[in-house]
């Protein structure tokens, strides 16, 4: 007898996947198959997922982007993914479809709904996503990552928490080494992409503190690839010890290395500072759809975890500023370290498979 199987619905960003992919090793090591049902962005993300989940490829778009001739265009091509996901389906019936939303995630949601499937969604952000919205009213149960959750009316959440990578696992409640007179690592991280902003005026506002604190930074920077070379020459010509590059693929170790995370709110990246446990300056994505960032970053702030920081107010002199303050501070940051750690929700992974099994062994 075949092994039940769960198909997980993604887009095509590390907020959507990173959460996905815990799940699917969560459900493979319960011995459920895992199949992923992205579009060509979420693929690039596949190659962190466990070599056991299936990965398929289905046409999907959005009318946020392009020309009205792309916009056209979009509903025929989710018309054909959800057409392609009902026939692998049929072909493979799964026990239960998770979505964690983005565009893609619509056709295997859509061909969960017209099957009447089990199916739950799981949101990162303490704001709804588009698509998530979309399905909240249609699926048998609602995780919330973020708590509590801004959802519609008549849907009751369930708060799970926003599952982390096994690589962040490994690192959860690292012993934490306060700021003192020696090296210190500070983590400047800005989401998949990188962020303008911090690389406008992160490198400055470490500049300016004094020349004592200053001597024993160890930055890692992410930058856009366009930034690197401007932000590389600025920390060398400061003498400031940094590494910048446009992504780094060991984040939980250096995370869990750093002293000062300095950082935009992305889901995921609230959930690892706080598994991990890390003080952190939180600067959220002005532009993110209903200002979900700051949403997020409300539980970090007000447990005392982490400064928040709204892109209006961010200059070399406020972040000087609040940076000096933890990294002169060794007690506080003491502190919000294990503030940090009150928040966290590390068994959010087992917390959603169970969910799953749960709704799941109802349609048996």
């Amino acid at each position: 007898m075949a092994a039940p199987l769960i198909v997980i619905a993604a887009g095509g960003t590390g907020g959507h996947m990173f959460p996905a992919q815990s799940l699917a090793e969560e459900m493979l090591n319960r011995g459920w198959r895992v199949k992923l049902s992205t579009d060509d962005r979420g693929a690039r993300y596949a190659g962190a997922f466990p070599d056991d989940v299936e990965v398929e490829v289905v046409p999907a778009a959005t009318f946020a982007r392009g020309g009205l001739g792309a916009k056209l265009g979009v509903a025929p091509k989710l018309a054909g993914g959800v057409f392609r996901a009902l026939r692998g389906f049929r072909r493979d019936r799964p026990q239960i479809v998770a979505g964690f939303g983005g565009y893609p995630a619509i056709p295997a949601m859509a061909a969960a709904v017209l099957m009447k499937l089990p199916r739950i969604i799981h949101e990162q952000n303490g704001v709804l996503g588009r698509v998530n919205r979309i399905f909240a009213t249609r699926v048998d149960a609602f995780a919330c990552g973020i708590w509590p959750t801004d959802l519609p009316e008549g849907v009751e959440g369930q708060h799970t928490g926003n599952p982390v990578r096994a690589a962040i696992l490994a690192r959860a409640g690292s012993p934490y080494i306060p700021p003192g007179d020696y090296p210190m690592n500070v983590l400047v991280i800005g989401g998949s992409q990188g962020a303008r902003i911090l690389s406008d005026e992160v490198p400055a506002a470490l500049a300016a503190l004094d020349h004592e604190l200053r001597r024993h930074l160890r930055v890692a920077h992410q930058a856009r690839p366009e930034d690197v070379e401007r932000v590389t020459a600025f920390y060398g010509e400061r003498g400031i010890d940094a590494d910048v590059q446009p992504f780094f693929d060991d984040v939980p170790n250096r995370m869990a290395d750093a002293q000062l995370v300095i950082c935009r709110a992305g889901a995921s990246t609230v959930a690892d500072l706080s598994v991990i446990g890390r003080p952190a300056i939180l600067i959220p994505y002005a532009a993110a759809a209903g200002d979900h960032q700051t949403a997020n970053a409300h539980g970090l702030s007000e447990a005392g975890a982490a400064i928040l920081l709204p892109e209006r107010k961010v200059t070399q002199e406020t972040l000087t500023d609040q940076i000096d303050l933890i990294l002169t501070n060794p007690d506080g940051a003491l502190q919000m370290h294990r503030a940090a750690l009150s928040v966290a929700v590390p068994d959010a992974a087992t917390r959603l498979a169970d969910l799953a099994e749960y709704i799941a062994s109802k349609d048996i």
